[in-house]
């Protein structure tokens, strides 16, 4: 049995928190998301590159970014520019089980990893509110995920995140810097194909 990584403080790692049926019902309230709202290649701010994820949102607010105006949050779809789709209510449910805050999250962002995806080490940090945690499903392909403090040059810990997996950033750790390594393609079901589906809940101002 392999022996779990000690995580920083703040860092919640809840395996297998979703069952299949859970994660099924899931998927199917994302792709209605994703038919409303799709999925679309973001750019780094200044440079224009884009990123080797697509994503989305659904919520009041979502996160965008372009080279033009940056990383930030607004009401609609930045290529549509309709309205975000609202949370699914399972995901509101799972917020107020494992938050410990007692506000809605106000966005939902949606990445979908194909195999050679990558996200490089980061901070959420374009929010109004640190109060709350940054709550991320898993769903589709395992990933091997890092996070470390909120300094860049802090030590990181790897943990492999499976489908149907919580991992919540809050408290001391709510602005650590943490980042996608590497996707392990083949390792779930759950998708037609191979890829990983993160969701990401997070509160961006404060109530």
């Amino acid at each position: 049995m392999t022996e779990r990584p000690t995580l920083p403080p703040g860092v919640r790692h809840l395996p297998s928190y979703l069952p299949q049926e859970a994660q099924e019902t899931l998927l199917e309230a994302i792709r209605a998301v994703v038919r409303q709202a799709p999925l679309y290649v973001p750019a780094m701010p200044r440079t224009g590159k884009e990123m080797s994820v697509r994503m989305t949102n659904c919520g009041a607010l979502g996160w965008v970014t372009d080279q033009e105006r940056g990383y930030r949050y607004q009401p609609m779809h930045p290529v549509t520019r309709e309205p975000w789709p609202p949370i699914p209510e399972a995901l509101l449910r799972l917020w107020q089980e494992v938050a410990d805050y007692p506000h809605p999250p106000q966005a939902c962002l949606v990445n979908f990893y194909t195999a050679d995806a990558k996200m490089g080490q980061h901070q959420d940090r374009d929010e109004r509110e640190f109060a709350a945690p940054v709550v991320s499903v898993s769903l589709g392909d395992d990933c091997l995920f890092r996070v470390g403090g909120t300094r860049r040059t802090d030590k990181t810990v790897s943990l492999r995140l499976c489908s149907g997996d919580v991992l919540v950033l809050g408290g001391e750790s709510r602005l650590a810097f943490h980042g996608v390594d590497r996707i392990y393609p083949g390792t779930s079901m759950l998708l037609k194909s191979d890829g990983r589906i993160n969701l990401t809940l997070r509160r961006v101002t404060a109530p």
